[in-house]
């Protein structure tokens, strides 16, 4: 183990737990249970790939406790009937049989429920609406008691199916969030009010469990320590709430922030510093003499150490990280840090849980398993077209699977739409993707030709036995007047270093990549102005990145005209027409923006020629890293 990582590796004890390391995978949503809300095979393999990786311990995604009100969605898993309990059990002997240790989050959402037919979801008080718009209904004393024995018999249940430890979920504006925080808390009896009884929820229902398990069996408690909203909880107020649950008997605190308002500060994208949240555990820590949990783009081994070292939390959770290379903590034990392939933070995993879909990752193809890659027994001669993701990912695995790969580049340089995509502000996380699919392919032995853009004749003298397209896509060029001036160029020339920009520029086109286009110009000291016309830019950009996003570019002073739809273009302005009038916006540069189309000229000559043709990635059709990397992988295992 290097020496760099001294503290990460070190044992530690939550209770009578010994833990191996300091590295926690916190809760994270999956949709992979069964719709019963049992376990599923598919849970188990993607919790065994990450205590096979190496972590210390891990916590299961929020197990609901109450399931006719406290679903957060419909694929949840549930622990409020002995009936799951076969199921948990299952999961838990395999985490263990690797070496980690486990804790079931137990969790209900309050007024973030979402699957209630014909129902109006709980809540401390009625005065918020639910994030879907219904009124919810404000708790009896008699149903608060009823939750909190749900709490506990949760925790009962876990502690029969073989966790060792629970933990409460308390943050992120659900249920028990939403007692303790005086923005959803409007309550005038012992169970609201001051902070004394705004805290009584949390509270009782930690005392609750520790007396139905037992004092010895460790109880975590999840905790926003800053809601970051007007009226919500401030770390001043969570110290105060620390001390108490620890009175009450809880083990271990895990310091998050943000709620269902400010959720783009839970899983915070590139832009915000890894780390950020930990400065409100290192203040949680001076608060209590509990073993402290940080959390927060904590996405570096090196990072992580950094945090114990210097006092600031006593374990890292690492989630993102985690589901990017469940393997993360035994390569940097081992010193492998190269071998990482490393989170780039595009939060893709959560946005295809918020709509209901699997949890996948754009970097990691194998997220529930590692896939064997075995050897073929019938080498082919195989040429790819194409050195982005795609086609570098196909590249990989094909030469690991033994056939003689050759990669044909037009530019000189690899990595495809990665070169442009890696240039704006923050996306440096993408660089980094890029050099590490560089490295593999080149490890593997793959033989690469730059600088040469592959034709028919080409391929044909290669005599390949399959060939690959991963071709990628090229900007789309509108029709309208004016596109063809030698002052309208593309935003990919203007990321590539190819454009001459103007003091005074217009983005035509207020997607991901026109926005991310226009700030890059403004930092350049320019004036930008982004033309949309849609009534909203960004709309493509996950939620969490474009909060911010949109707030640089008022920072930046960048003009964004919606509803505004170009008509034409003049070496001096642009001609538009916005909500029915016709309006001139000036300018010395025009930047296109306003999208991609797929890139098949080479698909079309060689259609029919070619015994086994396959098409991956954006000349399919122009998607995102996920969908790239994902059919490489796929081509790569099949040929």
């Amino acid at each position: 183990m290097p020496s760099s990582f001294d503290k990460l590796f070190e044992p530690i004890k939550i209770g009578p737990v010994e833990i191996r390391n300091r590295i926690v995978m916190p809760a994270m949503s999956t949709n992979f249970a069964n719709v019963d809300g049992s376990v599923s095979q598919r849970q188990i393999k993607y919790y065994s790939e990450r205590a096979r990786g190496g972590v210390g311990l891990i916590i299961t995604e929020a197990v609901c406790v109450e399931s006719r009100f406290g679903k957060l969605s419909p694929i949840q898993p549930c622990i409020d009937h002995d009936k799951y309990l076969a199921g948990l059990n299952e999961l838990v002997e395999e985490v263990k049989r690797h070496g980690a240790k486990i804790a079931a989050q137990l969790h209900h959402a309050g007024r973030r429920a979402q699957w209630i037919e014909g129902e109006r979801p709980l809540a401390p008080s009625d005065h918020l609406p639910s994030p879907v718009g219904i009124t919810p209904k404000a708790l009896s004393k008699e149903e608060i008691s009823f939750l909190i024995n749900c709490f506990a018999e949760g925790a009962r249940r876990a502690k029969a199916a073989g966790f060792d430890a629970v933990e409460v979920h308390g943050a992120h504006g659900y249920l028990i969030a939403q007692f303790l925080s005086p923005y959803t808390n409007k309550r005038t009896d012992e169970y609201g009010g001051d902070l004394k009884g705004r805290s009584r929820f949390a509270v009782e229902v930690v005392k609750q469990i520790k007396e139905k398990v037992g004092s010895g069996y460790p109880v975590i408690f999840r905790i926003s320590a800053e809601e970051f909203i007007e009226g919500g909880l401030t770390i001043s107020e969570t110290k105060i709430v620390s001390a108490m649950l620890e009175d009450a008997g809880a083990d271990a605190l895990h310091v998050s922030a943000g709620a269902y308002e400010s959720r783009h500060w839970t899983s915070a994208p590139p832009s915000i510093p890894n780390g950020h949240l930990v400065p409100l555990a290192a203040e949680i820590k001076k608060a209590v003499g509990l073993p402290v949990i940080a959390v927060g783009r904590i996405t570096e081994p090196e990072l992580a150490n950094k945090i114990i070292a210097e006092g600031k939390a006593d374990l890292v959770a690492m989630g993102r990280a985690l589901i990017a290379d469940p393997f993360l903590p035994k390569k940097a034990m081992d010193g492998k840090l190269n071998e990482i392939r490393r989170c780039i933070g595009c939060n893709r995993c959560l946005t295809r849980f918020g709509d209901m879909l699997r949890v996948k990752c754009s970097v990691n193809p194998t997220i529930e398993k590692e896939v064997k890659i075995t050897p073929t027994d019938k080498p082919k001669r195989v040429v790819i077209v194409g050195g982005g993701p795609a086609g570098l990912e196909a590249a990989y695995i094909a030469s690991l699977r033994g056939h003689n790969v050759t990669l044909y580049e037009k530019r000189d340089k690899l990595g495809g739409q990665l070169l442009m995509a890696s240039v704006p502000p923050y996306k440096e996380t993408l660089k980094i993707f890029m050099e590490y699919l560089i490295s593999k392919v080149n490890e593997a032995n793959v033989k690469i030709k730059t600088c040469v853009e592959a034709s028919p004749e080409t391929i044909k003298d290669e005599a390949p036995d399959v060939v690959i397209l991963a071709t990628g896509a090229s900007p789309i060029i509108p029709r309208f007047p004016g596109v063809g001036l030698p002052n309208v160029v593309t935003a990919w020339d203007v990321l590539l270093g190819k454009a001459k920009l103007g003091d005074r520029v217009v983005v035509i086109g207020g997607g991901m990549v026109g926005c991310e286009t226009a700030e890059t110009i403004a930092d350049m000291g320019k004036s930008v102005t982004i033309v949309e016309m849609l009534e909203k830019v960004a709309i493509d950009v996950d939620f969490r990145a474009r909060v911010f996003l949109l707030k640089r570019l008022e920072e930046k002073g960048v003009k964004i005209l919606t509803k505004t739809k170009v008509e034409e273009i003049t070496p001096t302005e642009i001609v538009a027409n916005q909500d029915g009038k016709k309006v001139t916006i000036t300018g010395d540069t025009f930047v296109l923006a306003i999208g991609a189309k797929p890139e098949r000229q080479l698909y079309e000559s060689l259609k029919g020629t070619v015994k086994h043709l396959h098409l991956i990635g954006d000349c399919v059709s122009p998607r995102k890293i996920l969908e790239a990397v994902e059919e490489g992988f796929q081509v790569g295992l099949q040929i």
